[in-house]
């Protein structure tokens, strides 16, 4: 079985991680992956923010750091996946082509106007998937 998880670096997206590891602890041939979405609008921002390129790879390896080692602690095999563009079309395309069994997403990322209802992302997600889909929220 292939679960993926979707995380952005927001709080819901660690917690849409940690299911994921228990969902894959109870699975022993699943093979779970992170997908990260390099958003194009976000990175403009985080490339003005940041000092170099380098620390810019290093800020977005942080956010995927805690959810390798919370999966190898739980004795579970991620790999990571880190993707360019829309994040809600490059997961949807992703997960549709890879033909994942499994996605599991957080309700909201880190947009604040989002927090207001359903994310987007994992709404637009949701709808256009061909697997089961799990929002944590």
């Amino acid at each position: 079985m292939r679960i993926a998880v979707a995380v952005d670096g927001s709080e819901n997206a660690w917690r849409a991680a940690k299911h994921a590891i228990m969902l894959a602890e109870y699975l022993p041939k699943a093979q779970l992956e992170v997908i990260y979405v390099q958003d194009h609008n976000k990175a403009k921002n985080e490339r003005l923010l940041s000092q170099s390129p380098e620390s810019l790879a290093f800020e977005r390896e942080q956010k995927l750091h805690p959810i390798v080692a919370l999966a190898r602690d739980s004795a579970v095999k991620a790999q990571i996946v880190m993707l360019k563009g829309n994040p809600s079309q490059e997961i949807i395309k992703y997960v549709n082509d890879k033909k994942i069994d499994k996605l599991i997403i957080g309700s909201r990322g880190l947009n604040t106007f989002q927090e207001m209802v359903l994310g987007s992302v994992s709404h637009k997600v949701m709808k256009h998937v061909n697997c089961p889909v799990t929002v944590v929220k």
